[in-house]
């Protein structure tokens, strides 16, 4: 960790020439090479109007130079277009100090790389490629000054009744003229290190290590408006061996978003052994997300003990998932862990997706898999959950355990019957599929899925099913507790599905069944364990009764 304290400390025992010297070849009076440079040395001015990238950049090459150290920014504003840093080099910004970017296109220096028309572009605020031990830290200051190159999108509204799926940010767009993005680019740099900074408005995505090896980013505040268009706070993209904590990230686009792609190379990096802890995030689109761009592989990885919210508002402000796992590129997602997560006011509170979008690389092992979700604690939710796979293309061996959620959008009678379509290769996202015709959480193309010690708060006026399973098998469903269903609607609903328990489970009061079995092909279902004396029958009407079991259950 970079201490503020310790480099006052060293700065003082260097003296005014180890911070004041021009040029790296040039000595102390004890015959030793500075190892602090200070920018204003190399012509910087820090008064926010004189463009002082050039002569940050000097400074980050005199430390080169002389074998590294830490170029130290004093308090002031340094206007800058792209600052570039290398190995060995520390960029210390200090309370007081504002690294402000540019609103000139042309004080950036374009990098060869991604394309100039997606998202993510070749023109950045601050920028390494194949370096060693680079850091970025201190208690100040880092302003893209983002709204100067948005502009309004003229984009009408959706229709008041359709506002649980409106977007803040929709409401604008990106310059035609460019914008740098991400503000911030770290390409195959190993032993990275930001921490401490206030990093705010970027014009697009805020910061990426991409192709990295052993990323610390600690103690991070990121703020953009939250009507920037495509503001991500974090990307992380075929990066290996990241640790995520302690960050405030509040941001007009996903704040943390992990992706698999390749725009400087060929073939994409796995992204795995990461970390993520201690964090609050504030969006109006996702909050921990995997995807979009997932053409390759994601495994290990581990997000806990953090909070994901909204303030009150309106619904279009509100994080669209907190927890969105999405790989439709060809590419999969293995092994997943995520617990002791609260969340207030998001419109989904889980979401997993497999899509197809045919991408060009294909894997034997694409899918989603092996994904544990625990201790959630979630309220004002509009949306049901989801975990939805392709046809022949299963999620799968998916636990999800301990969770508390509170549905409180009030639900129309036509949302009972609603038929949701594939959408197979279609851009993943929690509001894809319009309202669904379940209450908690609606299942499709899944397997190996268990469901334990889950509890759904609903509206009193709730007459949707809390479940519905479609094309799921092997299904382990258990002390699932719910607010009665209004209406001639089961608890769980069942459909082309098989090999599905559900047990120790206590029916809510009046609801009409507690169970559906329907469907060719719905099978070897067991109702074990259960109390239903307050359902009115046990199991629905339309069911099968032949593939059901029932079992020590008290009627």
């Amino acid at each position: 960790m970079i201490d503020r304290r310790s480099v006052l400390r060293s700065l003082t025992a260097a003296g005014a020439a180890a911070v004041s010297l021009p040029f790296a070849g040039q000595e102390t009076a004890h015959g030793q090479r500075p190892t602090f440079f200070d920018p204003r040395a190399f012509g910087a001015r820090g008064d926010g109007k004189a463009l002082d990238s050039p002569a940050i950049n000097k400074a980050i090459d005199a430390c080169t130079a002389a074998g590294g150290g830490i170029v130290y920014l004093p308090p002031g504003v340094y206007r800058s277009g792209t600052v570039e840093l290398k190995s060995n080099v520390t960029l210390y910004v200090e309370a007081g100090a504002t690294i402000l970017g540019s609103t000139e296109m042309s004080d950036y220096t374009g990098m060869k790389g991604p394309s100039l028309k997606g998202d993510a572009n070749q023109f950045h605020l601050i920028f390494a490629r194949d370096a060693e031990n680079v850091t970025l830290a201190g208690p100040g200051r880092i302003d893209g000054q983002g709204p100067s190159f948005w502009l309004p999108s003229g984009r009408k509204p959706l229709p008041e009744d359709d506002q649980w799926a409106e977007v803040t940010a929709h409401a604008y767009k990106k310059n035609p003229n460019g914008r740098p993005s991400p503000m911030l680019e770290f390409v195959s740099c190993r032993w990275l290190r930001i921490e401490g900074l206030r990093i705010e408005n970027a014009s697009g995505w805020t910061m990426r290590p991409i192709n990295c090896d052993n990323v610390v980013l600690h103690g991070l505040n990121i703020k953009n408006p939250n009507y920037g268009s495509n503001t991500d706070g974090m990307d992380i993209c075929g990066c290996q061996n990241v640790f995520i904590s302690d960050c405030a990230i509040d941001t007009g686009d996903d704040a943390i978003c992990f992706k698999s792609e390749n725009p400087y190379g060929t073939a994409p990096r796995l992204t795995s052994n990461v970390t993520v802890t201690n964090c609050t995030l504030t969006t109006c689109c996702n909050g921990f997300k995997i995807g979009t761009a997932t053409e390759g592989g994601f495994e290990n990885i581990v997000f806990s003990n953090s909070v994901i919210y909204n303030s009150p508002g309106p619904y279009k402000d509100r994080v669209i998932a907190g927890i969105a796992l999405e790989t439709v590129d060809g590419g999969w997602i293995d092994g997943v862990t995520i617990t002791n997560i609260r969340m207030q006011r998001t419109r989904t509170p889980i979401f997993l997706r497999l899509g197809n979008r045919a991408n060009k690389h294909h894997y034997p092992q694409n899918g989603v898999r092996n994904v544990t979700i625990s201790n959630i604690e979630a309220s004002e939710a509009l949306l049901a959950g989801s975990i939805v796979g392709i046809p022949g293309h299963f999620v799968e061996n998916v636990t999800i355990s301990n969770v508390r959620i509170e549905n409180v959008l009030e639900p129309k009678p036509e949302w009972v019957d609603l038929k949701v379509p594939e959408k197979e290769d279609k851009y993943p996202e929690a509001r894809m599929f319009g309202m669904l015709p379940a209450s908690g959480m609606y299942l499709r193309h899944a397997r190996n899925i268990q469901l334990r010690d889950i509890e759904f708060r609903n509206p009193e006026a709730e007459m949707r099913p809390t479940f519905v399973l479609d094309d799921v098998h092997e299904v382990g469903i258990s002390n699932l507790r719910t607010t009665p269903i209004r209406g001639a609607e089961p608890v769980i609903s069942l459909h082309a599905s098989s090999a599905v328990w559900v047990r120790d489970t206590q029916a809510p009061a009046n609801c009409a069944s507690f169970l559906r079995a329907s469907g060719e092909g719905t099978s070897d279902v067991l109702l074990s364990g259960c109390d239903l004396r307050k359902a009115k029958q046990a199991l629905d009407p339309g069911s099968d009764k032949a593939v059901v079991t029932l079992q020590n259950n008290i009627p």
